[in-house]
């Protein structure tokens, strides 16, 4: 059996009221925002890098959306290394590495109709009046996702998803399903001269029963899941091993073309038929909120009699120019949203409560369930989230209870069914971490572990992170032998790092003395960092790429930069008071400060950058109002292009206003401000002076 690693689930707090007095958020919902952020990391490392993951997606997005939430509750607590702001987990090392030609992002998901229908309000109002929208409509398809690219019509590589801007290069492996085309047909369509697509690997269901009876016949662990065999096979160093597999592939998306032109994803998706490709079945279009509702409707209630696994649909805009204009945030696209299907559930009985210590410090109470079978998987243990959650509902050793699941996962308990006849007595949290003995501290409703640093628990991903290639980026450094070092004592703090001799890993299996003495060099070869990198690599609290590189530019040293106050931090643009605070208490706590120390007293010497100057001036501010030729998104796209700003309000301030047909309350407001007021025409003109065109008007 597979070593289980702890997860943390976490209830929502009383909501905060932006608007008043107390809405500067406590340092518990500073301390809830940094674990999210690290657990949310862990597993989608496990469902990324690791094709096991051990909590399904209705479980991640429970998680996900509380983090979204309280990021857009506290928007100063908001960091572009956050989960919510990036996309998936790092590339695995056995494959060569490789950047996608364009990024592979995820799509923001919902379970309710009520944020399709806000879906559809936000695309309306993104393309202005006078525009009606069209979706695309496909099933998400729950398998694993691959960048195909193409260079005068030949197949040159293939992709995993890795981190959605990089990932493993399985060219070999790929080339072996019969479905993918070693050269594209170009009966109707010419080959472009560069062609990049996105698809999902997939393994049916019934193939897929097939395949683990062989493996449990033959002794071997068998795959959770279709989605977790199609990603273990493209992942096979000997290319033959995924030849012996029935997989398919299905593409979907054009991610970047040159040499032939689309105005609509209807026409890319005729033209990936052409060029000799499977595509989703049951695509569709929709103008409408309701009609994209009655397609999830028509699909779930076919989904059980799929023989492919689907965890909802995806609705995407169908004007192109209009989904660039809108655009994507780091984690996902505006233009595109997945409405998925309600978890499946199931009953079973708690055998046993234990605590697990997770990688942040979180004491979680876990649930060893009876085994049963949730939508095809077995599953034998579940979080119990906190001790508040445990408590609110009650749940004892022998108690009957409903659990779900939307994947592979460790379930989540919804509620008890049935008390056991002779229930044990309420679970009662430790008073010290089980695994270094700390005495634990309560945060909010969860307990905590203080000893980050030390514990080692908590020590394995701290290395994980300092290893990792947004951190020090050390060649090697990866979960087995952040384990191996933690375990077998060679390292009981970061700063052990830099003592380690090759002499003492030759004794472990998995290291010769290359690979020894390559991993001390490459350790050793990080004494003088980047700064800004040695910032990340660190850990601290609400400190990512962009604050990282704020900080470095902004203070030059990283002496200056740990002595720093929490008013010379504030006094930065985009530092808050309470990231100052997480900053400066990094710095200040007793044990972060030795263990910084120790690093330093190894010869870490973080490199001094220059301090940056002062921003250029921007351009002012457009309005736009009635019918315009083209969608608003495009046109305001066009403006900020060439360094302008937009805004949906006419004020003293506004540059001009562009008025189209209809336009109302706007442009009487600007004529009463006395505010400029341009016609399409004029603003086209407007806009070419500053070097700036229309999105597909040359």
């Amino acid at each position: 059996m597979r070593p289980w690693r702890p997860i943390a689930y976490y209830v929502r707090p009383p909501p905060f009221d932006p608007g008043s007095p107390l809405s500067t958020p406590p340092p518990q919902i500073i301390r809830e925002v940094e674990d999210l952020r690290r657990e949310l990391r862990y597993h989608a490392r496990l469902y990324y890098h690791e094709g096991r993951p051990e909590i399904g997606d209705a479980e991640y997005d429970v998680l996900y959306r509380r983090l979204q939430e309280l990021e857009r509750d506290h928007p100063e607590l908001l960091t572009p290394d956050s989960p919510t702001q990036r996309v998936g987990a790092p590339p695995q090392e056995k494959f060569e590495t490789v950047e996608h030609v364009a990024p592979l992002l995820s799509l923001d998901s919902s379970e309710s109709p009520d944020e399709i229908v806000r879906f559809d309000t936000r695309v309306r109002k993104a393309l202005g009046a006078g525009v009606e929208p069209v979706y695309i409509l496909e099933p998400k398809l729950d398998g694993a996702s691959i960048e195909l690219v193409y260079e005068e019509g030949l197949l040159v590589r293939a992709v995993t998803r890795g981190n959605g801007a990089a990932g493993e290069l399985v060219t070999e492996n790929i080339r072996t399903i019969p479905t993918v085309p070693l050269r594209l047909r170009t009966d109707d369509i010419a080959a472009p001269t560069l062609l990049s697509l996105r698809g999902e690997v997939m393994m049916y269901v019934s193939d897929f029963a097939d395949f683990n009876a062989r493996l449990v016949a033959s002794g071997s662990e068998p795959y959770a899941s279709p989605r977790n065999s199609a990603a273990g096979s493209i992942r096979q160093l000997d290319s033959s091993v995924t030849a012996s597999r029935r997989l398919d592939l299905l593409v979907y998306d054009v991610l970047h073309v040159e040499g032939v032109d689309f105005a609509r994803d209807q026409d890319g998706v005729e033209a990936i038929r052409s060029w000799g490709f499977r595509v989703p079945e049951r695509i569709e279009t929709a103008r409408s909120a309701e009609e994209i509702i009655a397609y999830h409707a028509r699909f779930d209630a076919d989904r059980d009699d799929l023989d492919y696994e689907i965890d909802g649909v995806v609705v995407k805009l169908d004007d192109l120019a209009a989904r660039r204009a809108m655009g994507a945030t780091s984690h996902h696209p505006r233009w595109a949203i997945a409405f998925k299907f309600a978890p499946r559930q199931e009953v079973t009985v708690i055998e046993k409560i234990d605590i697990q210590v997770g990688r942040t410090g979180v004491l979680t109470p876990v649930a060893w369930l009876r085994p049963v079978v949730v939508g095809g998987v077995t599953v034998s243990r579940a979080s119990l989230h906190n001790r508040e959650e445990l408590a609110r509902k009650d749940l004892r050793e022998g108690d009957t209870v409903r659990i779900q699941r939307a994947g592979d996962v460790i379930p989540q308990v919804v509620e008890v069914v049935e008390h056991g006849e002779d229930r044990s007595a309420p679970f009662a949290m430790p008073s010290e971490c089980p695994v270094c003995g700390t005495v634990v501290v309560e945060d909010g409703p969860r307990t905590v572990c203080p000893n980050r640093f030390g514990c080692s628990a908590q020590l394995k991903g701290r290395i994980i992170h300092f290893g990792s290639r947004a951190a020090l980026d050390i060649e090697g450094l990866g979960e087995e032998t952040a384990n191996l070092l933690v375990e077998q004592k060679l390292v009981t703090g970061l700063a052990d790092l830099f003592s380690v001799r090759p002499e003492q890993l030759v004794r472990f299996e998995g290291f010769g003395e290359k690979s020894a003495n390559a991993l001390v060099a490459a350790i050793a070869s990080k004494r003088t960092p980047d700064l800004q990198r040695f910032l990340i690599a660190l850990g601290i609290p609400e400190v990512g790429v962009t604050v990282a590189r704020t900080l470095a530019e902004h203070f030059g040293t990283f002496e200056a930069i740990r002595t720093a106050g929490t008013e010379a931090l504030v006094a930065i643009d985009g530092i808050g008071p309470r990231m100052s605070e997480a900053i400066t208490g990094f710095f200040q706590d007793e044990r972060n400060a030795a263990a910084v120390g120790a690093l330093l007293a190894q010869g870490v010497e973080p490199q001094a950058v220059e301090v940056r100057g002062e921003a250029l001036p921007e351009l002012g501010t457009v309005v736009f109002t009635g019918a315009i030729p083209v969608p608003r998104v495009v046109a305001e796209t066009a403006w900020r292009s060439v360094g302008g700003k937009t805004s949906g309000s006419v004020s003293k301030k506004t540059a001009f206003v562009v008025a189209g047909d209809a336009a109302g309350s706007k442009l009487e407001k600007a004529e009463k401000l006395g505010v400029e007021v341009l016609d399409f025409d004029q603003f086209r003109q407007r806009l070419a002076e500053h070097g700036g065109t229309i999105d597909g008007e040359g």
